[in-house]
């Protein structure tokens, strides 16, 4: 008996897995229908550039600037012991590039825009604006999903340049001002080390996360259901699950991208 209770629990979990899986690819299916089917809401799609990317500029600097920082700052002992502190240029540049400040950006910007995202039409979902809206025979991908994943998508590589340039200058600051390294050669190291394909590769993955953390914050708002506490529920899950794909969709990308 316990272990047919076994398989129905496991076979259970699989159904559902299977379900969302299912029911959140037909949700960016419609997505891309309304996208390429339907005229954009140029207004809408700059109000979301503004939400998204404009008022998330300062808490990606701030995370930027520190995250370079710190990282220079961490491995600089490293470094020292082996003599090699001229590689602390390239290392704070290609990490910054490369990996944090596409990551960081894209993390701070799930849990401050995307969010909001899934706050706001999971709250037009139980007060039952979006059952108005379909009742006027208004396409509620195009007016409300739409200008917010492709504002995410384009806005969020211009957060991640931004990041990375105030990352590198905050490794900069610490080793020049800090650590009384050389500025020269620091600039030297990085011009040699880092290629217009890094910055490519960086550019992408933020790109990808943007369209990640603003379909996951849709997708549950969409499906909202259960009142004010539903809306707290799809909030946090929007947060925890466009958090948790942008981690691992960072691997795959990352080895796609800067493998060996």
């Amino acid at each position: 008996m316990s272990i047919l209770v076994i398989v129905d629990w496991i076979g259970a979990k699989i159904i559902y897995w299977l379900d969302i899986i299912g029911n959140f690819t037909l949700f960016i299916t419609n997505i891309f229908q309304a996208m390429f089917g339907c005229r954009l809401k140029i207004g809408k799609f700059f109000g979301q550039v503004e939400r998204i990317g404009v008022n998330s500029l300062a808490i990606t600097l701030i995370t930027g600037t520190f995250a370079g920082a710190v990282l220079a700052l961490q491995s600089y002992k490293g470094f020292h012991d082996l003599g090699s502190e001229n590689f602390l240029g390239p290392i704070v540049a290609l990490t910054m590039t490369r990996e944090l400040g596409p990551v960081l950006t894209g993390l701070m910007v799930a849990g401050r825009a995307g969010s909001a995202i899934a706050a706001e039409i999971g709250t037009m979902r139980i007060t039952e604006q979006v059952d108005a809206l379909q009742t006027l025979q208004i396409n509620t991908f195009q007016y409300l999903i739409v200008p917010r994943v492709l504002a995410g998508t384009l806005v969020l590589p211009l957060l991640a340049l931004f990041s990375i340039m105030f990352g590198i200058l905050g490794g900069y600051a610490v080793c020049v001002y800090k650590l009384d390294l050389n500025s020269e050669l620091f600039k030297a190291g990085i011009k040699q080390a880092l290629l217009i394909t890094d910055v490519y590769g960086g550019l992408f993955k933020a790109s990808i996360f943007g369209f990640i953390l603003t379909t996951v914050g849709c997708y549950k708002g969409y499906f909202t259901a259960g009142g004010a506490k539903g809306v707290g529920k799809a909030t946090t899950q929007a947060v925890v699950a466009s958090s948790i794909t942008i981690i691992i969709t960072n691997y795959f990308l990352a080895a796609i991208l800067f493998g060996p």
